[in-house]
């Protein structure tokens, strides 16, 4: 076939593995992963010009254009690239090439529907099979199935367990499967799914066929299980990077949730944000007070009957309300790519739930704001909660070692005072260029150090000597701010000299101050069921004066800044023009009965309201502007731009 490069490509990712704090010890044998050549790789000219056509984008990023190739030469292969990476076009682009019907697997029905109604607005030939179909609706799939006319088929995994349709998808001719949020196979995954591991039965039914895995969040060991699981022959491994540069996160430490909450909102009037909370409860109790407050805002959890959650997940997906309080059972099937900003309302339970979770910040490329809100009592609550579950389910002592493990990672990541985007980075096994991000809360200089840490430190490892290092964290703060139960008096702690050391710090504050000494390894916390404090090496160090100890103040903050990338994005921008179009979306998808996000991207209508296209040569050179979206929408948004410089 020719070969063209592409005119324009943007930076390749790299798929280095390297050591990581957080990631503890898992695997870096990257001897399976596709290692990219020094050179872009090339293009075939007719998938840019399916690109060009369908999507309105003149290149493909390096990992996209390989992963591509390996589905149109069906080779199996492995894609993991974070959200926004452009993942979905790696297996929506083949068929197209191809003239053939590949399945996709999906995990929600909504996020489905959500993937066609976008494949429809650019013209392309896609259906679904699940059970919230009419049989009318059922049997219109099955005959456009049977007569080839369509190139990609979205079903659920636990369909593929139904011998009638994989009977259909044989007589169908399908050698293609791809298998998305793939995460979902592997027991260290933070979405694991049982029904997931079944689908190595494709291998015994369609022994021919090709397999193709995509994940946005995957650790080394994620991708190893997922190989194993699917048992992927000789897979092309890709992994691209994990670094989200658009998006800015910070850690907050949680004084006032509510209030707290409410200045992040201040930042963001008018934007979409998620807001993730642990419990139904407080999901509804924390949107009902910002509804209270006059803000734009619905709630979405598990307890919900479907019609609700669906009904929710739609007015925030079409834009009628800003701000959607939800638990993380508001996921996968979040499509709106302008969410400008995520909040946790406490710590998650893994970094790769948080990573998966910020991931829907931003997807559209532009800047976003992802703020956490932390405690130590938040790692207690989830240890509990894992313990339980365990118990509960009879699982093993090492699924029960796997969630702590993932609990510690996401721990160190709140307390650490290091670069976020470098920690996040590490965790996945890849290493972060330059010393600073310019789009975390450390970096931006945000973070506070605590005056005469050192001093405090020495004061906190004093008490947990002076205890015989036989208590936890608890009792230890308790010590130390001076508390005079009857258990210390009990115990006689209320005579010891480190007694009230701390009584001018209040006890929150004390036991956060703990636990970053933990997450830093200044102090050893061991023990399963009661963990107790013990001192190491370091402490040692620190005690002798041979070792200076950073801290954060529990509650002292300074101002919020602009990131990089938000004061580029913005950069030549005509915010009232801007404006327009957003309202002009919103007219045209209601009348179409579409997402807004469907007719065109907020990085679409920025680049209009930057270059003022006001002819159709001008409009089709803007990103995101295909065939049919320009037949579509074209006359509409160049009379708007035309209008504005009258």
């Amino acid at each position: 076939m020719p070969i063209v490069r592409p005119s324009r490509t943007p930076a390749a990712e790299r798929s280095g593995e390297a050591s990581s704090p957080l990631a503890g010890r898992l695997s870096n044998d990257a001897s399976t992963e596709a290692r990219l050549p020094e050179h872009p790789p090339i293009i075939d000219e007719a998938v840019l010009e399916v690109v060009r056509g369908y999507w309105g984008f003149d290149s493909l990023r390096p990992l996209q254009a390989r992963a591509i190739e390996a589905g149109l030469k069906q080779q199996d292969s492995l894609l993991v690239l974070p959200t926004g990476g452009g993942k979905s076009l790696c297996y929506q682009v083949p068929p197209l090439i191809a003239n053939r019907t590949d399945v996709v697997v999906s995990p929600l029905i909504s996020l489905m529907n959500d993937q066609i109604a976008a494949l429809e607005a650019v013209g392309y030939p896609a259906a679904a099979l699940h059970g919230n179909l009419s049989a009318e609706e059922r049997r219109g799939v099955v005959s456009r199935l049977r007569a080839g006319n369509l190139r990609l088929l979205f079903v659920a995994p636990e369909r593929l367990q139904s011998p009638a349709l994989l009977d259909l998808l044989e007589r169908a001719g399908v050698k293609v499967f791809a298998i998305d949020e793939a995460h979902c196979i592997s027991h260290w995954g933070h979405d694991f799914r049982p029904e997931y591991r079944r689908l190595s039965v494709l291998k015994d039914r369609f022994p021919g066929a090709s397999l193709h895995a995509f994940t946005a969040t995957a650790t080394p060991r994620v991708r190893e299980d997922i190989v194993r699981e699917l048992r992927l022959v000789d897979p092309n491994v890709m992994v691209g990077r994990f670094d989200r540069q658009n998006l800015v996160y910070r850690v907050v430490p949680r004084v006032d949730p509510r209030r707290q909450v409410l200045e992040v909102l201040d930042r963001h009037q008018g934007e979409a944000v998620i807001i993730y909370c642990v419990s139904r409860k407080e999901t509804e109790r924390l949107c009902s007070y910002l509804v209270d407050r006059g803000r734009s805002a619905i709630h979405y959890h598990a307890g919900m009957e479907a019609d609700e959650r669906r009904a929710a997940q739609e007015r925030f997906a079409r834009e009628q309300v800003d701000i959607v309080v939800a638990t993380v059972a508001f996921g996968m099937g979040i499509d709106r790519s302008n969410v400008r900003c995520v909040i946790h309302a406490a710590m998650p339970k893994s970094v790769e739930a948080y990573q998966q979770e910020t991931g829907r910040a931003g997807r559209d490329g532009l800047e976003a704001e992802c703020v956490l809100f932390y405690s130590p009592a938040d790692t207690q609550k989830w240890e509990a909660l894992a313990r339980r579950s365990v118990e509960e389910a009879g699982a093993s002592e090492e699924v029960l070692h796997s969630h702590l493990e993932l609990l510690r990672h996401m721990r160190r990541f709140c307390e650490s005072q290091t670069c976020r985007h470098e920690l996040l980075s590490e965790h996945f096994g890849q290493s972060l260029d330059g010393d600073n991000c310019g789009a975390c809360d450390v970096c931006l200089g945000e973070v506070e150090g605590l005056e005469e840490a050192t001093e405090t430190a020495q004061k906190i490892l004093s008490c947990v000597a002076r205890v015989e290092q036989r208590f936890g964290v608890g009792h230890v703060t308790d010590v130390l701010v001076g508390a005079t139960t009857q258990n210390i008096q009990r115990l006689g702690h209320d005579r010891l000299s480190t007694h009230g050391l701390l009584a001018k710090v209040d006890r929150k504050s004390v036991m956060n101050l703990v636990y970053q000494m933990v997450d830093q390894g200044l102090l050893d916390r061991v023990g399963d069921d009661r963990p107790i404090l013990r001192l190491n090496a370091a402490s040692w160090e620190v005690m002798r004066g041979r070792r200076e100890v950073l801290l954060r103040p529990p509650r002292s903050r300074k101002a919020v800044k602009r990131s990089r990338a938000e004061s580029d994005s913005w950069e030549g921008v005509d915010q009232g023009l801007f404006d327009s179009l957003r309202d002009l979306r919103r007219r045209l998808a209601v009348e179409r009965g579409v997402p807004p996000y469907v007719v065109f991207h907020d990085s679409t209508l920025r680049e209009m309201a930057r270059l003022q296209p006001t002819t159709v040569g001008e409009l089709r050179l803007i990103k995101g502007i295909g065939d049919k979206k320009m037949a579509d929408y074209g006359d509409a948004f160049l009379e708007l731009i035309r209008a504005s410089q009258n």
